[in-house]
């Protein structure tokens, strides 16, 4: 059974941060990169943060300077650390899974971030 499971969303004032965890099972996790994606009513879903198995980053230009990727393979965890919330960082977010070596992905059921003014 193949599983990502995204946890540590919540409500927080413009400025504050929060930590979002995703616990992975049911896959070989380190042939996977390591993905989180966000998605706000009426807009498509938009890709923020990657990590590969090394260690390598990349970040969408909206979060870039303010989220930060990790991973830790021993646990089979994916986080990620947002700081500067503002209002528009609403969203639900989703961690994903995609297989080095191809397109197959796992996707977790999303955790609600809401940011108020």
């Amino acid at each position: 059974q193949v599983e990502l499971v995204e946890s540590g969303g919540g409500l927080v004032h413009a400025g504050g941060s929060l930590t979002l965890s995703c616990a992975a099972s049911g896959f070989t996790f380190s042939m996977y990169r390591m993905r989180w994606y966000r998605q706000a009513p009426g807009e498509e879903r938009e890709l923020i943060a990657d990590i590969d198995n090394p260690g390598g980053t990349n970040y969408a230009d909206s979060v870039k300077g303010r989220f930060t990727i990790s991973r830790d393979n021993a646990k089979r965890m994916a986080y990620l650390q947002m700081n500067s919330l503002k209002p528009e960082d609403t969203a639900v977010y989703y961690c994903n899974a995609r297989w080095r070596a191809g397109p197959r992905d796992y996707w977790g059921q999303g955790t609600q971030v809401t940011v108020s003014s």
